[in-house]
């Protein structure tokens, strides 16, 4: 518990100082914030552009699919915002930047995770929230008290999901070093992936992002639920409210393979 403690405290501080550098150049900090706004944004107009043509896709409506794109936007957005720098950690491995690190009495991981704190990833999240609103307001949900209370927990939950995977593709560049990429397939791709609904998918595909890597308890899963409909794979209903624990499960995890890459590794030998 006390390394918890001193890792927030660290994290903190370091965020901190990264928020207040940005906030020194307020001019520029407004313009890439509305430009990774814009460019996150192309995502849903290419969905818009697909219902120009088409009034529903794999059997979703446009509302429920900006629906699936709000959830995952929100989610992914909150992770990129918290520890999107971990996809630095290759760079690191190479030059041997990270020796800096080790010497320091604080830990490594709350180091990398806040190091260069981009507070303009704040225009991700509030795109995903505006589509996510306009979902809202236009989906068909007979809310109950447990929905309501759902929703906080799906967005909190897969936030989760994708820090623990930002975290294991960084334990994998211990290794592979040059592995940025690949760690942007799981994370960046993984959040484009559920952006859309999971029928127009094989269900080799579908099966591998709910029992390999459990992307689909970000927002497939709850989502089919909200929605009254059936959950992917024919899963039972009751599913719908284990993503807190998938989350926890998938940190958990994604710690242990933080420990073993960190304790491989042996630095650039100059």
């Amino acid at each position: 518990m006390g390394g918890v403690v001193d890792g927030l405290r660290t994290y903190r501080m370091i965020a901190a100082m990264w928020m207040r550098s940005t906030m020194a150049y307020r001019t520029s900090f407004v313009m890439t914030t509305f430009a990774n706004f814009a460019v996150t944004a192309l995502d849903f107009v290419a969905i818009l552009l697909m219902f120009s043509r088409v009034d529903e896709l794999g059997g979703w409506p446009l509302s429920e699919v900006a629906f699936l794109y709000g959830l995952s936007c929100v989610s992914f957005g909150l992770a990129d915002l918290a520890i999107g720098s971990m996809e630095r950690l290759g760079q690191r491995v190479r030059d041997g930047t990270l020796d800096t690190l080790l010497v320091r009495p604080a830990p490594v991981l709350a180091q990398v995770a806040a190091d260069r704190f981009g507070l303009r990833r704040l225009g991700r999240v509030t795109q995903g929230a505006l589509v996510l609103g306009y979902a809202l307001l236009s989906v068909d949900i007979g809310w109950t008290p447990v929905k309501v209370a759902l929703m906080p927990v799906i967005l909190l939950s897969g936030a989760g999901i994708f820090c623990a995977v930002f975290v294991a593709g960084a334990a994998f560049q211990f290794v592979a070093q040059d592995a940025s990429e690949v760690q942007n397939a799981f994370t960046y791709g993984g959040t484009t992936l559920l952006q859309y609904p999971p029928t127009v998918f094989g269900q080799e595909l579908v099966r591998g992002v709910t029992f390999v890597l459990p992307l689909a308890f970000v927002n497939w899963v709850p989502a089919a639920y909200l929605l009254g409909r059936p959950l992917p794979l024919g899963m039972p209903r009751w599913t719908a409210f284990v993503s807190p624990l998938v989350a926890v499960a998938c940190c958990a995890l994604a710690g242990l393979a933080w420990r073993v890459g960190l304790r491989s590794y042996r630095s650039t030998g100059s």
